[in-house]
Parts: C-alpha cells; sequence; structure tokens
C-alpha cells in the first residue's frame, strides 16, 4: 500500500493498531486539536495523518511563517514543531508564543541533537524535546502527556476557581447580608460583625470589635438580651425571633426625649459556641454567634398590608370597607349630639368610552388624576372614598344645612369640568352626583348609602352631569329604571325599536332635503318610550354600539325603498355614539351597509356631538376622512352646547353644523338680535359649511332664520317625527 510505503520510507513504523483496525477516539483526544508544523510537506502531513488516526483534531502548517499565520487565526492545544525550518524557524515560532500568551502546549519534534538547543526549547516553555527520527510510540506517549498536563492544569484552574468563587460568595453573602451577623466571646463582647452594623446602627467594625453588646442594646432590653447572649446551657440550643431594640451611634448620648426616635426594633436569633473539653465529658461554653435582623421593613410591610386593606391600590383613596367604618361612626356622632351629615354617590359620566378608547392605562391615569382633584374642595374630616370602577363615595360629617352639601358639589363638577391631560390626550369628563341626608333620607348606613346611589341614577338619566339629592318620589324611578335594563336586553332580539324620521327642510324654498332618523322603543307594556329614558341607559350597558348599528341599517334600508318607489335626492342623518366610533371595525361596518343597500355615501350624513369628540379625536378624524372619501356627509350635533373648539372644525371633514335648539328657543322677536346664532351662521358660511337650526317651533324663529340666511331648519313647526309610512307617503306627494 501507499501508505505504508511513505512511512516505511521516512523510517517509522506504522502503529499496530491501526493495521488492522479503525481509529478509536476517546472524548478527550476529539476535542484536542494539534498543529503540526515541519518544512517537509510529505512528513508533515504524514505525521498529520498519524495523529488523526489516535482520534485527534490536526492541521498541518508547511513551515514557520505558515505555523504564525495558522496561529494568528486560531487556537490550538498542542503543537508538534520543527526547529530547523528555513527562513522563519521553530525559534521564531516560540518566540511568537511566548510574545503572545498562547496557552498551547509544544512539542519540539526536530533533528537538531544540540543540547543547547533542547535546553533552550524547554526554557521557552516547551513540553517535551523529541529528536528525529522517533518511534511513533514515543511521539504518541509525549502527546498524551502534554494532554495529560492540560486536563490536570485545567482541573486545577476550574478547582481553584471554584474555591475563590467559593470564598468570594462566602464573603459577599456575609458582608452583604441584609441582616448583622455577629460573633461574641464568653464575656459577651464583640469578636466578629459584619458591615451591614454600619448601614443599620452607623457603627464600623472598630467602633464594636472588643466592646460588650450592652453598649448597643436599649437599657429597657438589656434583660432579654442577656438572655440571648449568653447560650449558658448544658447543650448547644438555638434562641430564635427575640425582639429587642437597638441604639444607633450616639443616641446614648441624646435625651431621653430624643433616643426613641434613634432606635431600631431587631429580630435575633442566637446560638452558642461550645468546646469539647479535654475528656470529651463536657462542653465548654466559648461564646455565641448568630444574626440580628432589622424587622423595621417587616413592620412597614405590614402597615402597607393593613393600608390595602382599607385602602383603594390605584387611588390611595380609602375604600368600601373603611368608608363604611367612618360612615357609621359618623351616624353614632352625629345621633349622640344631634347633627346633620351627607352623603354622596359620585359616578364619572362616558369614563367606559374613554376607558375603552385611550386603554385602561389611560383610564387608570385619568381616575387618579380626579381623585387628586376632587380633594381640592373637601374638609379635613371628609371622607373621599373609591368604592368601584368609576365611582366613588364622599362622607360630609357635621353639616349645618342641606345647602352645605350642595355646595361642595357645585363646587366638584365645577373643578371637573377643566380638561385632563393624559399622556398627550385632552380629556374632558362630567359628574353625576346623588346625595342623602342623615337623618331625613336615613338613619341606616345601607339605606343613606343606597339612597345616594338612587339619587345619582337619576341625574345619569335627566342627562348627567349635574347632582341632586334624594327624594321620595325616586324609588318609582328607579324601580322603572331597572325595569328598562331588563327589558333593553331583550328589545334586540325580539325587534321591539321602530326608526321614525323628521324632515329637514331648505328655509327659502320649504323642499325636504333630508331626514334625520330618530329610534323609539315600542315596549309590550309601556308602548312607545323616548330615547332620552334608554340611550343613557345603553350606554351604561354597553349595548348603545348595537343599537347604533341597528338604527344605521334600518335607515340605509328604508332609503333603499324609497329609492324603489322612484324617490332620490332626500338625504338621510343617522346619529351616532361615541361608542360606535370608538369602534375598530366602525368604517368597515358603514361601509357595508351602504354596498348591502346599493345606496350613494353622498346620501348620508353621520351625526356626531362635540363631546365624542374631545376624547380621541385624531383616531376619530382619521375614520371621518376615511367615510369622506366615499361621499359620505358629516355633521356636528347640538353644536354649540359642547366643548366647542375651532381647531376641530378645520381638522374634521365636516359639512353640517346643527345649531342646538336652546339657541332658538331664544328667539322670541325678528327685531331681537341673536348674535351667538348669527355668528354661527356666519362663520358656517366662511368655512363653506351647511347649517341646520334644529327645534324650530314658531313662524318668528323661522322668520329670523331666515333674515340672517340660515339654510336649513328642521322642528315641529315643519313636522313632527314621522314612521317611516307615514315619512314615505310625504315624501311621494313632494315627488
Amino acid at each position: 500500500m501507499v501508505f505504508n510505503k511513505t512511512w516505511q520510507a521516512t523510517g517509522y513504523d506504522l502503529p499496530k493498531k491501526q493495521k488492522s483496525q479503525g481509529s478509536t477516539k476517546d472524548n478527550s483526544k476529539s476535542k484536542t486539536k494539534l498543529l503540526v508544523v515541519d518544512d517537509e510537506p510529505r512528513l508533515c502531513h504524514s505525521l498529520k495523518e498519524l495523529l488523526e488516526l489516535q482520534g485527534y483534531q490536526c492541521e498541518a502548517a508547511i513551515g514557520g511563517a505558515e505555523a504564525i499565520q495558522a496561529l494568528q487565526h486560531a487556537t490550538y492545544d498542542i503543537i508538534l514543531l520543527d526547529l530547523k525550518m528555513p527562513e522563519v524557524d521553530g525559534h521564531e515560532v516560540m518566540r511568537f508564543i511566548k510574545q503572545h500568551g498562547l496557552q498551547s502546549d509544544v512539542i519540539i519534534v526536530s533533528g537538531e541533537t544540540n543540547f543547547e538547543e533542547a535546553t533552550w526549547a524547554l526554557q521557552q516553555g516547551a513540553h517535551d524535546f523529541l529528536r528525529k527520527p522517533y518511534a511513533h510510540g514515543e511521539l504518541l506517549h509525549s502527546v498524551e502527556s502534554a494532554l495529560q498536563k492540560r486536563q490536570l492544569k485545567a482541573e486545577n484552574s476550574r478547582m481553584q476557581k471554584w474555591l475563590t468563587d467559593s470564598e468570594r460568595r462566602y464573603r459577599f453573602l456575609v458582608n452583604n447580608s441584609p441582616d448583622i451577623i455577629y460573633m461574641l466571646d464568653e464575656k459577651g463582647h464583640f469578636s466578629f460583625i459584619n458591615n451591614r452594623i454600619s448601614c443599620l446602627l452607623g457603627y464600623s467594625d472598630d467602633d464594636l470589635l472588643g466592646k460588650h453588646y450592652s453598649e448597643v442594646v436599649h437599657t429597657h432590653d438589656l434583660g432579654r438580651a442577656h438572655l440571648t447572649f449568653n447560650e449558658y446551657r448544658a447543650e448547644p440550643h438555638t434562641t430564635s425571633n427575640v425582639e429587642f431594640r437597638m441604639m444607633k451611634k450616639g443616641a446614648n448620648a441624646l435625651p431621653d426625649m430624643l433616643i426613641e426616635s434613634q432606635l431600631i426594633t431587631v429580630e435575633l436569633n442566637a446560638m452558642g459556641i461550645y468546646e469539647e473539653s479535654e475528656d470529651n465529658k463536657n462542653k465548654q461554653f466559648i461564646g455565641t454567634y448568630g444574626v440580628i435582623h432589622d424587622i423595621s421593613e417587616r413592620k412597614k410591610a405590614e402597615a402597607i398590608i393593613n393600608h390595602q386593606l382599607y385602602h383603594d391600590v390605584l387611588t390611595s383613596l380609602p375604600n368600601r370597607i373603611l368608608f363604611h367604618d367612618r360612615l357609621d361612626i359618623a351616624i353614632s356622632h352625629a345621633k349622640r349630639n344631634s347633627k346633620m351629615l351627607a352623603v354622596m354617590c359620585l359616578d364619572l359620566d362616558g369614563f367606559k368610552i374613554i376607558n375603552d378608547s385611550l386603554g385602561h392605562m389611560t383610564g387608570d391615569e385619568l381616575l387618579q388624576a380626579v381623585a387628586q382633584r376632587l380633594h381640592i374642595n373637601l374638609r379635613e374630616g371628609d371622607t373621599l372614598a373609591r368604592v368601584g370602577g368609576d365611582e366613588f363615595n364622599l362622607l360630609l360629617p357635621e353639616i349645618s344645612r342641606r345647602e352645605d352639601a350642595a355646595i361642595i358639589a357645585r363646587k366638584i363638577i365645577n373643578n371637573l369640568k377643566q380638561s385632563f391631560e393624559i399622556d398627550g390626550n385632552e380629556i374632558f369628563i362630567g359628574l353625576s352626583i346623588g346625595i342623602a341626608l342623615y337623618p331625613e333620607d336615613g338613619e341606616q348606613m345601607d339605606v343613606l348609602v343606597k339612597n345616594a346611589d338612587m339619587a345619582m341614577y337619576h341625574i345619569k338619566g335627566r342627562g348627567k352631569n349635574g347632582y341632586e339629592f334624594f327624594s321620595n318620589n325616586m324609588l318609582g324611578r328607579i324601580s322603572r329604571h331597572n325595569s328598562l335594563e331588563r327589558g333593553l336586553h331583550k328589545a334586540l332580539e325580539e325587534d321591539q325599536f321602530v326608526l321614525m324620521f323628521q324632515p329637514q327642510q331648505a328655509i327659502d324654498t320649504g323642499k325636504i332635503v333630508g331626514v334625520e332618523s330618530l329610534i323609539r322603543w315600542q315596549h309590550p307594556e309601556e308602548g312607545l318610550i323616548s330615547p332620552i329614558d334608554f340611550i343613557s341607559l345603553a350606554e351604561e350597558t354597553g349595548q348603545i354600539t348595537d343599537i347604533g348599528e341597528w338604527v344605521l341599517r334600518t335607515a340605509c334600508a328604508e332609503y333603499r325603498r324609497w329609492h324603489s318607489q322612484g324617490i332620490s335626492g332626500i338625504k338621510i342623518a343617522v346619529n351616532l355614539s361615541a361608542a360606535q366610533l370608538y369602534r375598530t371595525d366602525f368604517v368597515e361596518t358603514v361601509l357595508d351597509i351602504l354596498e348591502e343597500n346599493q345606496m350613494p355615501g353622498e346620501m348620508l350624513e353621520l351625526e356626531i356631538t362635540e363631546n365624542s369628540l374631545v376624547q380621541d379625536i385624531e383616531h376619530v378624524v382619521e375614520k371621518l376622512r376615511q367615510l369622506a372619501e366615499h361621499g359620505i356627509q358629516v355633521a356636528v350635533d347640538d353644536f354649540g352646547t359642547g366643548y366647542s373648539s375651532l381647531c376641530y372644525l378645520q381638522t374634521l371633514p365636516l359639512n353640517t353644523l346643527k345649531m342646538d335648539r336652546s339657541f332658538i328657543n331664544t328667539i322670541q322677536s325678528t327685531e331681537d338680535q341673536h348674535s351667538i346664532i348669527s355668528a354661527i351662521v356666519t362663520m358656517a358660511k366662511d368655512m363653506e359649511l351647511s347649517v341646520i337650526a334644529e327645534g324650530v317651533e314658531t313662524e318668528t324663529q323661522l322668520e329670523y332664520l331666515r333674515s340672517i340666511g340660515c339654510p336649513q331648519a328642521q322642528g315641529y313647526l315643519l313636522s313632527y317625527p314621522l314612521s317611516a309610512d307615514s315619512t314615505l307617503e310625504l315624501l311621494s306627494e313632494m315627488h
């Protein structure tokens, strides 16, 4: 075989094991990386093959220059190096290894027989020196020896590192322990103490080493400390969880009245240290060691837990439990002293929409800001509590008259009218307040809270953002409220809603140009119910989005019916709730409904209120612009009564302003000046917007609107809301 002839020609013996078997690689050999360096290529590669047959990873470098290049790019465990090489010899390679601090073991494999050369190589750190030619067993033994040396060195390094790390960890744990670790001698003097004593009490090691423990223990606790620190018992025994007070550095020089502030309550564990006697029969007490734990944080934690038990975590206000406790005490005090007190239930208006549209984190920050602002007008003895998501209770003890509670309620509502700035959003929030008085509205805690809650729901049903005192006639209204809430869940399922339409006329021609869709609830027991009685309820229960979609879908279906009867050019206006606007699928829903009914976008006008815009105007603008691209019209309903801003008028893709009926009601004569109405009409013309005057009920009002150039009107003077069939009949007559 060529392989055998190669080895025979070079004067080396082929390993006998390898003649009949494949290589056997153990784990350590397979991970060992060798570099063979020789200027004779055949010899170099032959040696490489020999080592690979033994299971080593091996690379070859022809000459010293190639070896240095290899060492610059890779790491080798063992290097087999020839000294005598042209240009860059082995000496230069050895110097490179030493200069660069390479951790390779070098075995010199050279024809040099010079003793000085061998001595020099070993002084330079070579592991072994083999003279050519050599027996393969000698070479492999030298390689294995170098490998074992490396393994022993690595193991030793690991052990040394483990010991060093262990000592470091021990030292770290002792010196950085949150507890004081100490040792006392048999007389009670400190023989060791860790660094924690400095942080906790202000002492250094030198201050206490050799000093008696009594110098840091409060005088009144020395008896307990003596029993703990001195373990004079027959057998080792551990004392645990002994509490006493320790004094900070310098506290013993202070007057008695000031020492208390320089004391820290600690919890101590101690164990006696004993030494066997010479006869091994008795044990001699030689001191105490243990741990002193600062329990001030635990005491603080207990205080926090106790606080959380009686306080709301988000706002830090008293919770329902603490409120009831204080109310119970206040009632007892009021009864003894014949005093009045007031209980208020406060509920934020529109909080659910803000929470859903801007996210719960913004909602939480808003609640915190509201809680802070509510405190502004309260007296020291008043109790404001958070008892639900956006619901608060307020206790006003010792008031003199009914008007005192009303004054506080008005101040609170006025304070909340100013916007809140939360994460770059300008947020407006309203407040509904119900008030119950002791003793006229109840003498029991539960009755007062229930009646205040009832009054709060009553004001919500009457338009929100106000306050109202409890009265007995509310009982029937609340009962009806609960009945309507139960019935509302069935109304959509059982098709109890009906849609009516109120015509909108062009003032100059009297022509009907559009209709507003108005929902009614055909209740099976109560008959036709106005939206004013159930829309706010639908908002509270979250059903407003489903109801709003029903209105939109029904109105567009009605347009399709009119169109099939040859009626065209009549725009349908549909009111939108804020909750609908903030739905992620709102735009898609509107466009799908238009497509289903083959209704041009120009024939649909969406009416939104100013208050629904201010919560998240950027998202609203984007959605309305998407709809405007399909020709859909946008109107601002009840214009002038909300948080009006020219900014949003310029930002939104608006088409129409609907002037609120409260302005129209002020028109009593065509001779009077109504600057707000005139300003709205003029501004709308300048901005190329249409104006619809709502609530027109008299000829005088209509005539005045005509005189100032108001283009459109709707109201009872022109037409009451009509059923779908009646609307179709009216439109057919006009066409």
